[in-house]
């Protein structure tokens, strides 16, 4: 869990980028959006395996289409 103390002559808002520079690091925004709603095993393994697939074809396209 991301946590700052405001250092001796920092602003306010100094400390605040720093939380979220942290938290982002921390991937607290991206899971929160995850588990913001119920998802069935079912669906999780589909959108995972859509993700494996898209991730495939990705490394696949450049060596395929080379240009000369």
């Amino acid at each position: 869990m991301p946590g700052v103390k405001l250092r001796e002559g920092e602003s306010f808002e100094q400390a605040v980028r720093r939380f979220k520079k942290q938290c982002e690091k921390a991937g607290i925004l991206t899971e929160l959006r995850k588990r913001e709603h119920y998802e069935k095993p079912s669906v999780r393994r589909k959108r995972k395996a859509a993700q494996a697939r898209k991730r495939a074809r990705r490394t696949t396209i450049p060596t395929t289409f080379r240009p000369m």
